[in-house]
């Protein structure tokens, strides 16, 4: 324990003399999670739109009103004709037109059937799909209203035909906000990157500045060597996990519903997966660029791809779902945003934790001995 002491006071006081460092361990993280938190956002707030009113009536202008008020639309333009709408969306100002044909009033006054037409820039899918959605519920809430009122104009006394008025509740995230779906996962992306690249940096530096060689020359046993470099990057990432989860919750307000000290113990859990991963690409790699390149574009990527994080497993090809099964930050991932989000516990997250603990154990124990076979 000694041995391990003495690696470890070794350690912390070669981050003190780095002053560089210490920005890249803990104001990088904070940094980068206020400015992904912002910028990582799907919801669509202002979609900008064209009238086509060929109807030109107060009731026209009044469904056009119900757009305008509903708060997710902003009306940019009034056009004459489609070739104004064509030119428009082509330019890339507005991403989609509403045309009322000409008979719009007349077609409702006398409880006739009228359509409306909506022509959306598609190059976008994700917004087009979105708008698309705010669209229909605005015209379903109109159409509902002057149902009503037609109804009530006509002193219509019968028997009032079957109406269904669904009501919708949302769980976990009442405001379908994108923010708290994506700051969970952003939490784990920005811990694999800062433990992972660290680690495989920190060991790297030593064997090109020449003091890894010295070290071996020591009566230091691998193992001792292994525990002693590993576990101060633990308590480092332990407490960038605590700033982040800091910053979550006072800075973007979002609560953790579920138990606070099991979000630490998985954190704690894959923090060792991160590390061990951090421990193979140091064996691979002779210089700090190539360390860099491999832990971004080896394992880095192709785990933001494959967790989870953005794009949704389910919806990934048959035979690539089966190798997602191997990423670690999936598993991390799910427990974060079930914890966080749902108020999930250890009961409800044996499977993923259970998942995460064997794959961290295995990942860390071949990187250990890869690196203690290089020592050697």
């Amino acid at each position: 324990m000694k041995i391990i002491l003495t690696i470890i006071v070794k350690e912390f006081l070669q981050l003190r003399r780095d002053p560089r460092l210490f920005g890249i361990i803990f104001i990088a993280p904070v940094l980068q999670l206020i400015l992904l938190g912002y910028a990582a956002n799907l919801d669509i707030n202002n979609i900008n739109t064209i009238i086509y009113d060929q109807d030109k009536t107060t009731t026209s202008r009044d469904f056009i009103e119900k757009f305008e008020s509903s708060g997710y639309f902003t009306v940019n333009h009034y056009s004459d004709n489609y070739q104004q709408i064509m030119n428009y969306i082509n330019k890339g100002d507005d991403l989609w037109a509403l045309v009322i044909p000409n008979d719009f009033e007349k077609k409702l006054q006398r409880g006739e059937q009228v359509s409306v037409q909506a022509l959306f820039d598609g190059s976008d899918g994700n917004k087009a799909s979105i708008a698309f959605g705010y669209v229909t519920g605005v015209v379903s809430s109109y159409s509902q209203k002057i149902s009503v009122e037609t109804k009530n104009k006509s002193g219509f006394t019968g028997i009032a035909g079957v109406n269904i008025n669904p009501e919708l509740r949302v769980w976990y995230n009442p405001e379908l906000k994108t923010r708290f779906f994506m700051l969970p996962g952003i939490m784990g992306l920005l811990l694999t990157i800062i433990t992972t690249t660290l680690m495989a940096m920190g060991i790297v530096k030593e064997r090109e500045i020449g003091t890894l060689e010295q070290i071996i020359v020591t009566p230091i046993k691998p193992a001792h060597l292994i525990v002693g470099k590993t576990i101060p990057f633990v308590i480092l990432g332990f407490i960038d996990v605590l700033v982040v989860t800091v910053v979550m919750v006072f800075w973007f307000g979002i609560p953790i519903r579920g138990s606070f000290p099991f979000l630490m113990l998985a954190s704690l859990i894959y923090v060792l997966s991160a590390l061990g991963l951090g421990l193979f690409i140091s064996t691979v790699s002779k210089t700090q660029q190539q360390a860099m390149m491999v832990a971004m574009f080896g394992i880095l990527l192709p785990m933001n791809f494959l967790s989870g994080f953005a794009f949704p497993i389910e919806n990934m090809p048959g035979w690539i779902q089966p190798i997602t099964y191997l990423i670690p930050l999936r598993y991390y991932i799910t427990i974060l945003r079930g914890v966080i989000l749902k108020g999930d516990g250890f009961l409800q997250l044996i499977p993923e934790t259970a998942a995460l603990l064997g794959i961290g154990i295995f990942i860390l124990a071949a990187s250990s001995l890869r690196f203690r076979k290089r020592l050697e």
